[in-house]
């Protein structure tokens, strides 16, 4: 019986883990030993920051908001509560392209619930 060799096999598996890996430095984009642990780390940043992403950007609408409430007289954690109590049901990633991009809108809103 002949012995089952491997080749195409592993030719399959470098070549995808390569292509995960393109673009990284050093080694890291053409030699499997480096490769392998480097596509693992990026995939747990990957997973990692998907998280983190969602709390970076309700920091920033909550930034945007609070400068754009600042000079109408409000802070921004009165101005949530005023939009709660209004039964306002605008969320923060809403009210900061509003703030952002339409800012007569928001000021109308703001003094809808002042």
């Amino acid at each position: 019986m002949p012995r089952v060799k491997r080749g195409t096999q592993h030719t399959k598996r470098r070549k995808n883990l390569l292509s995960k890996t393109k673009g990284m430095m050093w080694g890291r984009k053409n030699k499997i030993k480096l490769a392998r642990p480097a596509m693992l780390k990026a995939g747990v940043y990957a997973y990692r920051d998907r998280r983190n992403k969602k709390r970076s950007f309700r920091r920033l609408w909550a930034v945007r908001i609070n400068a754009a409430v600042r000079p109408l007289g409000m802070k921004y954690s009165t101005f949530i509560n005023a939009l709660k109590k209004a039964d306002v049901v605008l969320d923060r990633k809403i009210l900061s392209g509003l703030a952002k991009d339409y800012p007569a809108v928001f000021t109308k809103i703001v003094e809808k619930v002042k």
